[in-house]
């Protein structure tokens, strides 16, 4: 069982909240007996604030629903369902299409960063995490304690103590430099005539929590708010109960525990030996013969080796015809000849006129969310990275792609942001990066699959990543804007640069109108700009 801080909660809270949540006092609980429109937003609002679902719910949301219907409703004791069809269907035939009809908004809360990444492995599910651009984690638990996982397994062995002083310690120098490098800023960039208070001081804590960041372990709590059907959540809980990682399989068995409050039928393959254990173990058993071949052909595959100055960003696998394979899926879609009769076509055309048909493909642009269609997932892009975790965090959440990665580990070195350098803290800041990697370096020998949890934000990692043409248009303008963080945006740039000039694909690079190259000093002011225009037209509206 994952070490939980429950909330406390007056006995009308209670009452109120029993109507809407699954349980009060467990990590993991479903939203029933909401409008839908009301779980997203309240799911939306949870990745920028530093309350619970179930606190926000009642601080910010109760106020605005008619709960007249739902005064005899009781969640936390399960749902009753007339479920016969759905026995018979999915359970006896095995129609998994049927499981893709019933779906969840779940709250996966105080999870560790390391299990926040497994839980946003599927692609057909839908995620918030909580922000560590927008939240300080000098903020404390309810208990009193600093919000990172506290492995039991740990704690309970003879590194127990070291773990939660280091961890400690590591907190103390985010929280001793947040307000110093705050301060920097506010010298650095001077307040902006018409900019009021409020504006300029979102933007310089978001670019303070924004270089301090790289000093969170991976051990640092976060909350997840999910949203999929019951085949999506099936195939997740297999996956987390396969993991070699104990937070992962005891918040799987929460999870199902939930779950099954709300779609059991959906999931009563998951624990049955047969089926879901049969499952499970097919994932654990070819994990474990991939890693002996691997680490049987090449003995030093998984030691610590030599840092090497390898790129941020590197394209490794692209086809060189990739705007002529566009081009003939365009043509394709447009007439009534075959694909090979249109390949052949588009290899024969000027390269004016594959620029004129590409440009009309492609239209004015007003926005970036006017994309092509699926023509431009006729070519893809194979990335392989090397970036801070950070920068991973942001970039792994995308869906629409393979993205695949390396153990979390300290062995490739660390980013230093400028402004901690410029700032003068640096001394500090590479102080605790190295109490970081001690401690996990330690773990490793008697942890290894929790030994990422002391590893810091800053530490890099390898991944790498396959998208088509269309994924990387979003993904590269939306990574690339102003207001993100500035590791992202400059891996985003990269990605730019080099389906240009390395895969030539200049045509595609083009049609990317919404690229930002240019340099931002304060990242999130000109959004905190837009969004006080619009509270204040609400406002007199």
């Amino acid at each position: 069982m994952p070490v939980y801080v429950a909330e406390q909660f007056t006995e009308e809270e209670e009452s109120i909240l029993r109507r809407y949540v699954t349980n009060l006092d467990q990590p993991v609980f479903a939203l029933v007996n909401l409008p839908e429109v009301v779980k997203g937003a309240l799911f939306a609002r949870y990745s920028r604030s530093p309350k619970s679902l179930r606190r926000l719910f009642l601080d910010e949301f109760i106020s605005d629903l008619d709960m007249s219907g739902d005064v005899t409703f009781d969640a936390t004791v399960g749902l009753r369902r007339a479920e016969e069809l759905y026995e018979k269907v999915f359970f006896e035939y095995g129609d998994d299409s049927v499981a893709q009809l019933g779906g969840v908004h779940l709250a996966c809360e105080q999870a560790s960063n390391v299990l926040t990444k497994m839980l946003e492995w599927g692609r057909l599910m839908s995620y918030l995490e909580q922000s560590t651009r927008y939240l300080g984690y000098d903020a404390r638990l309810p208990s009193g304690h600093y919000r990172y996982y506290r492995a039991p397994e740990i704690l309970e062995s003879p590194l127990g103590a070291r773990y939660i002083g280091e961890m400690d310690r590591m907190f103390d120098c985010y929280a001793e430099l947040l307000p110093e490098v705050q301060q920097w800023l506010t010298k650095r960039y001077p307040q902006e005539p018409g900019d009021s208070d409020f504006v300029y001081r979102q933007a310089i804590r978001a670019k303070a929590l924004d270089a301090v960041r790289g000093l969170l372990p991976a051990a640092a709590l976060s909350n997840v708010g999910m949203y999929g059907t019951g085949q999506s959540y099936e195939l997740l809980l297999l996956r987390l109960r396969a993991s070699e990682l104990p937070e992962a399989r005891a918040y799987a068995d929460l999870m199902l525990e939930e779950l099954r409050k709300v779609i059991p039928s959906f999931l009563r393959r998951v624990d049955i030996a047969d089926r879901g254990g049969e499952w499970s173990d097919y994932f654990t058993s070819t994990r474990i013969a991939t890693s002996s071949v691997v680490s049987r052909l090449w003995p030093d595959a998984l030691t610590k080796g030599e840092l090497s100055d390898e790129p941020e960003v590197r394209l490794i696998e692209f086809d060189r015809n990739g705007e002529e394979r566009i081009l003939t899926e365009v043509v394709v879609a447009n007439s009534s000849m075959s694909e090979a009769e249109a390949r052949r076509r588009v290899e024969l055309m000027s390269a004016s006129d594959k620029q004129e048909l590409f440009a009309a493909y492609v239209g004015e642009r007003k926005n970036r969310r006017h994309r092509p269609g699926r023509a431009f997932e006729a070519t893809a892009y194979r990335f392989e990275f090397v970036t801070d975790y950070g920068a991973f965090r942001d970039l792994q959440r995308h869906r629409l792609l393979t993205v695949d990665w390396q153990p979390l580990t300290t062995h490739l070195g660390f980013d230093l942001p400028a402004i901690i350098e410029e700032s003068g803290v640096a001394d500090r800041f590479v102080a605790s990066l190295e109490r970081s990697r001690s401690l996990a370096e330690d773990l490793e020998e008697h942890f290894p699959a929790q030994a990422p949890y002391a590893v810091a934000l800053a530490y890099r990692i390898r991944y790498v990543m396959e998208m088509n043409a269309r994924e990387a248009m979003h993904l590269i303008e939306l990574r690339s804007g102003p207001q993100g963080h500035p590791s992202y945006r400059r891996v985003a740039q990269q990605m730019h640069h080099e389906l240009r000039e390395v895969a030539g694909h200049h045509f595609v690079a083009d049609s990317m109108a919404y690229v930002d190259h240019g340099a931002t000093d304060l990242e999130r002011l000109e959004a905190e700009r837009r969004a006080e225009q619009r509270r204040t037209a609400q406002a007199a509206n």
